[in-house]
């Protein structure tokens, strides 16, 4: 007698090979402690050649307060002073202007040319390190030092007879950090456009210079004719200074909010245009 075995429809066959659940990508993964490992080892590399470029870590550390004595030596010839807000708060905002641009945004171009160029980060992809990882490892150093760099000037600002304590904190740390985001991923999008490590410099003025001139760094925009102040206040780098004064001088409102939102925008703008046009191979 005979026995007829028969199989489930619905159960898999011995041999069949078990199906893998599809991984999420590069920028989805959730950092975990071993993410966290590669994301120190990574910083620590980035710090060490940082340290060691002497050209970077002047232009990080002295060069924002270089500018910022240019203003104050400036300050009558540039109107700094005409407007509703003493000459020692428009400078104390402008230098944490002056460190976001300068101490992340320059420096951070040429760190992910360098890496690109010398094919390290194409040969970081071949290890477990995701693409996020990877961009936020050679940013680290740099954002590190810019937030110290304004917690200094915050604390001595707030020193000054004329200046007081942040009258809104949170807008002051929000405008900080959007700002310090907002310029790392900007210099990840101008570095795609970059050639070489010299070419850094030249690929970094038009925000920089469009920057200083539009965000109430060299003149104050409440001296401006209302429809150029509109224009400048929708230009990327313009809310974070607003949210900068805002937190610090004073509170403002449905300004305030704009400016956030405008903030939100552009960092999501200069995401999107990484995803679109960041290039890990070399150009040359």
């Amino acid at each position: 007698m005979s026995t007829t075995t028969t199989t489930r429809p619905d159960s898999p066959r011995p041999d069949a090979p078990r199906p893998v659940k599809p991984a999420p990508t590069s920028w989805m993964r959730l950092p975990d402690k071993a993410a966290r490992r590669r994301m120190a080892a990574l910083s620590r590399a980035e710090l060490t050649l940082l340290v060691r470029n002497r050209t970077a870590l002047f232009g990080a550390l002295l060069m924002p307060l270089l500018m910022v004595g240019f203003l104050l030596t400036m300050a009558d010839t540039l109107g700094l002073d005409d407007g509703n807000l003493p000459l020692a708060a428009v400078l104390g905002t402008s230098a944490i202007g002056m460190v976001l641009l300068m101490a992340v945004y320059s420096t951070l171009i040429p760190a992910y040319v360098g890496r690109r160029e010398e094919r390290v980060l194409k040969r970081l992809r071949t290890g477990e390190a995701t693409d996020s990882q990877i961009l936020a490892g050679t940013a680290v150093p740099a954002v590190v030092l810019s937030l110290m760099q304004c917690a200094v000037i915050i604390v001595a600002g707030s020193a000054h007879p004329s200046l007081s304590t942040p009258v809104r904190p949170d807008l002051l740390i929000a405008g900080v950090l959007l700002g310090t985001l907002m310029m790392t991923l900007m210099a990840i999008l101008t570095s795609a456009f970059t050639r070489t490590v010299e070419s850094a410099q030249i690929t970094a003025m038009p925000l920089f210079l469009l920057a200083m001139a539009t965000s109430g760094m060299l003149t104050q925009l409440d001296t401006l004719p209302d429809r150029m102040a509109d224009i400048f206040r929708m230009l990327p780098f313009t809310p974070i200074m607003d949210l900068v004064r805002a937190g610090w001088l004073d509170a403002g409102g449905g300004d305030v909010t704009r400016a956030l939102l405008l903030a939100v925008a552009w960092t999501v703008l200069a995401g999107y245009g990484i995803r679109r046009w960041f290039r890990w191979d070399p150009r040359q």
